[in-house]
This record gives structure tokens, sequence and C-alpha cells, in this order.
């Protein structure tokens, strides 16, 4: 029996939905191609207003369930430029690689595991051999560019976190379990980037690095898998687009003794949107080998000494924007009117309230402006007065704005203005006095999709 999730019905609306979000993106101001009127440079991107704001709320989100809500987790920002002996101890030098594979008669280059013995480009079958590639970014430090003074833009944020255990641990005053977070570019250069913002040679992580008995090491992997894939149900997406994928033992890491990745079923089919990693005592060893240093530690209770496992829930923060954004492309009517609507949940929007004074008139605008000031203080807010107020609520639909609050002129003599709900289109009339009040709660509400109603 066939597939319906293969269908050529399925994947046409997979396709389309892909080049509705894509083309929003750009036209809505979240993302655009870098340096596009020099032609660009593939697979980098620029994150315009709406989406520089989306990936910080992105980020918050993370880092306040990560670190702020907890108490057994702190905060480390680490260099991007290390000194090279960290990715010679970590193995990156020698392991992090992707065999290549070039076609003589296109000149494509694939990875080997993306082809079999057939170009995917143009059909030949004169494939080069399989050669190694480093997938690290190498610069150097200084003026002279020798040898000597090589270094490597960082590849992931992990390791910053585990160079920097003992310093964490002392100062802090911390015993396992605890976790070091930690937010910040890496750099990887993939040889076949795509997918929009999916995968790209320089993006954002989200990385917790957690220390744990090595014997606490199975039920800290599993609590952490629970708890990241409940993260991205909190915020919005649904349960069908999500799942949780058991590495099996052939693909594990050399560092893993068992990853679980959370995957989210993309236009072009399921992908890693985090990895949780059971990577033993194997960072915290090869870095105390390397450096001479111990990394370890010492119960004065027990007397007992050990090397910390380490549970490294591990995500990408721009892929993650993405899935948010896909997961809540939505169409629909309203008034026989289709439109086009972002589902956002309200902590993820770009925007919490935009301000909407009915009319341009000057007797209107002084009062927007008040109720402007009243609210972005509290909220990220826009203030639109351009065109009809019917197309600006469309606008505001499109861009995942909760909220919309319209100043008229019943507002000059009652002191009260009217908010609309951007998933129900429900209208209420609140005194301006309650606005800031009135919308907290909005927003401290558990996040409910109204499209889980219909199915």
């Amino acid at each position: 029996m066939e597939d319906p999730s293969t269908t050529p019905a399925v994947a046409a609306r997979s396709s389309e939905l892909f080049d509705q979000v894509v083309n929003l993106c750009k036209r809505r101001g979240f993302v655009f191609p870098s340096a596009e009127i020099y032609g660009g440079i593939r697979s980098t991107y620029d994150y315009g207003p709406l989406g520089t704001l989306m990936l910080r709320n992105v980020k918050d989100a993370w880092w306040r369930a990560m670190v702020q809500e907890r108490d057994d987790v702190v905060a480390l920002d680490a260099a991007i430029l290390t000194n090279p002996k960290v990715w010679e101890a970590s193995g990156h030098l020698a392991t992090f690689t992707d065999p290549l594979i070039d076609c003589r008669n296109c000149k494509e280059r694939w990875r080997q595991d993306q082809i079999g013995d057939t170009c995917p480009n143009c059909g030949s079958k004169d494939l080069t051999d399989a050669r190694p590639f480093n997938l690290m970014f190498k610069t150097f430090v200084g003026p002279v560019e020798d040898d000597s003074n090589v270094a490597y833009l960082r590849p992931e944020t992990a390791q910053g976190m585990f160079v920097n255990f003992a310093n964490v641990m002392g100062s802090m005053r911390l015993k396992p379990p605890f976790g070091i977070a930690q937010q910040g570019r890496s750099f990887r250069n993939e040889i076949t980037p795509g997918n929009f913002v999916f995968r790209t040679r320089e993006f954002e992580q989200m990385e917790l690095e957690f220390f744990v008995p090595p014997k606490d090491a199975p039920k800290w992997h599993e609590y952490w898998c629970n708890e990241r894939l409940n993260w991205y149900r909190r915020f919005g997406i649904s349960e069908s687009l999500l799942r949780l994928r058991v590495h099996d033992k052939e693909e594990l890491s050399h560092y893993s003794a068992g990853t679980s990745d959370v995957e989210f079923d993309f236009p072009w089919g399921w992908g890693e949107l985090e990895g949780i990693a059971n990577r033993t005592d194997f960072d915290l060893k090869a870095h105390a080998a390397h450096s001479g240093e111990r990394l370890e530690y010492f119960d004065q209770a027990t007397g007992e000494r050990y090397v910390p496992y380490v549970i490294e829930p591990a995500a990408g923060a721009t892929r993650t924007m993405m899935a948010f954004l896909i997961s809540a492309y939505d169409e629909d009517e309203v008034g026989g009117e289709k439109r086009t609507v972002l589902r956002l949940h309200p902590h993820l929007a770009p925007y919490q309230v935009a301000v909407l004074p009915l009319s341009k008139k000057e007797t209107l605008t002084p009062l927007a402006r008040e109720v402007l000031g009243i609210l972005k203080t509290s909220f990220m807010c826009e203030y639109d007065d351009t065109q009809s107020i019917g197309r600006r609520y469309r606008r505001q639909d499109e861009i995942g704005t909760p909220l919309c609050v319209t100043v008229d002129f019943d507002s000059l003599d009652d002191g009260a203005v009217t908010v609309r709900d951007r998933d129900t289109t429900e209208q209420r009339r609140i005194a301006i006095g309650d606005l800031v009040g009135e919308i907290a709660g909005y927003l401290a509400r558990p996040f409910s999709d109204p499209r889980a109603l219909k199915n």
C-alpha cells in the first residue's frame, strides 16, 4: 500500500508550503539572501527586521527554559577563536570530515552519503574516489600566515564549555548534576548546504552540557529527551510534526553512548531540530590528557573522585526558527476574504502588539502615540497608520502579531480602545488604563493553536 505521506499530491502541497514560507520571509522582512545586490553568496542569509526580532525571541525562550527557570544551570559565552589544540584534543582535526566525490564530467562535488555510482546532476558515472574534507574554516591569528599562526572558527560551541569545566565548577561552587549553557555562532564548511536556512555554513547554536555522575547518565539522557521535546510542543509545534528518533548504533558519533534527535516534518521530509547525546566522559578525559590538567569532580562527602558524564541537548536557533515559521503558516477566510496568518506563539512573534489609529487625522494621532508609549515599555510594538484598517489587520496577521490595538474616535470620549485577537479575530473594548495588565494576562495564557480544534 502506498504511504499517503509520499503521494504526489502531498509532495506538491509540501513544496508549495515551502515556497510560500520562503516568499513570505523575504517579502515581510524575516530573511534576505546575504549581499543580494552583488548576487549573494551561497547558503548565507541576513535576518531582516522581523527575522531579527523573532530569532531573538526563539533564543530568549530557550534561555528562559534552560537557564532562567532552573537552578542547576549556569551561563557561558566562550570565544569563537580558540587554541587549535582544543580541536586536536576533541578529535575535530582528525575526524570532523565528510568523504567527498567529484564528477569528472560536470565538475559537481557531492558527499559520499548523498550519491551512489551516478552523478545526480548529469548522470555520469565518471566519478572520483572518495576523499576526506575537513569541515572547519581555517584562518590565521596575527599578521603572518604560516602554520604557527593557524586557528579555526569553531564548528560547535560545546568545546568552550568543556575546557571551562573546572573554571565554572570552582567559581560557582557547583557539583554534579549541573549544566553549562551557551548560545552563539558556529561555522561549518558544509559541502552541500541547502533548504533555505536549514543547513548553512554560518549558524547559531543553543547548547547545554549537563554534567552528571556516570551511573546517572541514562536517566538524565531520558529526562532531557522528554524535556526538549516538550519545549517545542509548549511553543506551538503540533504533535504530528514532531518525533523523537533514537540513533542506530552504526550512526552514533565516536563519543556517544546514545543519541536521540528531536525531528520536525519539514516540507522535504523529517529533519533534525535538536540532538540529545550522552557524550560519556570522552570530552573531559580528552582535554585532561592533552592539557595535563585535572578535569574531574571530587566529592568531599564520600571521598569519591570521578570524571562526570555529559548529556548534551544541542539545537540550532536558525533551524528552530524556520520550523516555527513552517508550523505556524496558515491560510483561512475572514469575512469571505482569504488571509494568510502566522499562528506563532505570542512569545515568539516579532511584535506582540500593533497599535493602529483608525485614521491619520490629527485628532487621533496624539492619543494613538500615547497608547504606543504606554505599551512599548512592556511589549514589542509596531505602529501602523497606512492604508485601511482591514488591510492593516491582514498585514499584522501575516507577520504573526497576536494582538492589534485600534484607537478610534470613540476613544477620545470613552478612554477605551478595541483589541483584536489574531487567531479568533474577536474584538474587545478595553480601557486604556487596563491595557498593559490585560495584554500581559493574554500573553501569559497557555498557547492554543485554533487549528488543533479542527483535527
